[in-house]
């Protein structure tokens, strides 16, 4: 028996326990791109309409920083290249990253490659089937979305380089994983590995993209992102660079090999901390073990939140001088945002993705919930006299609360950026608390429904990240494919007042507080009901 024998049976199973969440990366990497094609043809139908957009994009160090640089504004292809290059790697690397960890440590940790490898199964072979699995969903996602820009007209050659150069940066990141789960015992801290180098990665590409001419540009070459975005398809077609692409990954790879043989099944190789012999006085309580649990997380979401709203903040100003000179792209920016002016209309569609993300935040924090139950370690606790109510609360406070702290915190550092350059520090700082906090009702619905899920469909609980996806979807291409009124009106997020620029209504925000009450009480009731696991 070799190392690898039973890879094509876990490669199968693994396709069958991922049918939900696999095909909801395609069609949210893939179908971004083919809508954003569509969506340019739209909004600059001649050569001359791309030529003056990409005109007005040059030298933008904060869009540089935020998309990548633009070679080639006269095509379709090109511009769908500029636009989705950055995005599309940072998407795909996360779904390579969540894959990979998902079939490694975290069934190590669960104690299900135990029994798996108690058959006919080689020492390597779950690690093989997981990047083997995540290479083939990468490379059937990029030649999706190549085929799709080909629909749109495209050509074929530089749609097939886009294709691929996001399958590419795809497996970078599997391998990346791959050497993450090798590292510790934990699957969330293999997971918090891989995407800070996910993070530093974009950063070193961001400060290389936007930096001016002498400056540290080199600093794009250390970054995989931009190793695909400088294949620079539709624009040369530079396929000599799937080769840094394709070694980087093979090198990883034969780490996380070598790795894997020095380690015992379910260890890591980074010893954990052994905690003290006994608990202080502030994990006494279930809230304060529920703190402890969620502290971490939380606090790395800040840093993220306050980065991402001083950035939005900063190049409003910016933003708003390359939309006035951009008709096309004035106009759908304010569809997309308030009706107050261009800049209102850019930080309230910011402000409305803020919302979105901090969605992502809460369905993490509600599904602990589940991951502490399977994980066997609900039960001792509920065993003692804590009742199910206080224990799930525990969780839910941070579902609840923790979206609040997170846009509090992006609205002040989004608005202290936007007022040091307008003058006006305090006014922007309450219009960015305003912008912000509004989103917090939507984002309550998705913990409802979160807990919803967990008390009454716990198995299915997981759908709650399908639930993101169709939000998020919903609210960034609905107003381009025209959707009817209806459908829009399905995501929460559609009622949110548009601030600032737009009215505020009171009502709207009170029947989604309703809603997520009510989801949240059905789920505690059905909790109390049922048994556990």
């Amino acid at each position: 028996m070799s190392a690898a024998t039973g890879a094509g049976t876990l490669i199968r199973l693994g396709l069958r326990r991922d049918r939900i969440i696999l095909p909801v990366w395609l069609y949210a990497i893939a179908g971004l791109t083919i809508v954003t094609a569509v969506a340019f043809i739209g909004l600059y139908p001649t050569v001359p309409a791309r030529l003056a957009f990409g005109q007005s994009l040059a030298g933008n160090p904060a869009l540089l920083a935020l998309t990548g640089p633009i070679f080639d504004s006269s095509s379709i292809g090109g511009l769908t290249a500029w636009r989705m290059g950055s995005l599309g790697g940072v998407l795909i690397g996360l779904a390579s990253t969540l894959t990979v960890v998902r079939h490694t440590r975290a069934e190590e940790q669960e104690g299900r490659l135990e029994l798996i490898g108690a058959g006919v199964v080689g020492r390597h072979a779950p690690l093989t089937a997981a990047v083997l699995l995540t290479g083939l969903v990468d490379l059937v996602i990029g030649l999706v979305a190549a085929v799709g820009l080909i629909a749109t007209g495209q050509p074929a050659a530089g749609s097939f380089a886009f294709g691929l150069s996001l399958a590419g940066v795809g497996l970078v990141f599997a391998a990346v994983a791959a050497v993450a789960a090798q590292l510790t015992e934990s699957s969330r801290a293999a997971n918090g590995i891989a995407a800070s180098v996910l993070g530093a990665t974009f950063l070193l590409r961001a400060i290389g993209d936007s930096a001016a001419p002498g400056g540290p540009r080199w600093l794009s070459w250390l970054s995989p992102i931009s190793w695909g975005e400088q294949v620079r398809p539709f624009a040369g077609n530079h396929w000599w660079l799937f080769a840094p692409l394709l070694g980087c990954a093979a090198l990883l790879l034969a780490g996380a090999f070598a790795l894997a043989r020095r380690r015992d099944l379910g260890a890591g190789l980074i010893p954990p901390r052994p905690g003290p012999a006994t608990a202080t006085p502030g994990l006494r309580t279930v809230l304060a073990l529920g703190w402890r649990l969620h502290r971490g997380a939380l606090i790395g979401w800040a840093v993220g939140f306050a980065v991402f709203g001083g950035v939005f903040g900063g190049i409003a100003q910016d933003v708003a001088s390359l939309l006035n000179s951009s008709p096309q792209m004035a106009r759908a920016m304010e569809q997309m945002g308030g009706a107050a002016g261009v800049v209102d209309s850019f930080l309230a569609a910011m402000y409305g993705l803020l919302g979105l993300v901090a969605s992502i935040y809460t369905v993490q924090a509600a599904l602990r919930l589940r991951g502490e139950e399977t994980g066997l370690r609900a039960e001792p606790l509920l065993a003692t006299s804590v009742s199910r109510s206080r224990w799930a609360a525990s969780h839910i406070v941070f579902a609840a609360l923790g979206p609040v702290v997170l846009l509090a915190i992006s609205g002040v550092t989004a608005g202290l950026a936007d007022g040091l350059r307008t003058g006006e520090v305090g006014r922007a700082i309450l219009r960015g608390l305003a912008g912000t906090l509004v989103q917090v009702p939507a984002v309550w619905v998705l913990a409802g429904l979160t807990v919803a899920l967990f008390g009454l469909a716990p198995k299915v609980a997981s759908v709650a990240w399908a639930v993101v996806v169709v939000f998020l979807l919903l609210g960034q291409f609905g107003p381009i494919l025209r959707l009817p009124q209806w459908a829009m009106d399905i995501s929460p997020f559609t009622h949110v007042p548009k601030l600032p620029g737009g009215i505020f209504e009171g009502a709207p925000m009170g029947w989604l507080c309703l809603i997520a009450i009510g989801a949240t009480a059905a789920g505690l009731a059905g909790f109390r009901r049922r048994d556990l696991g």
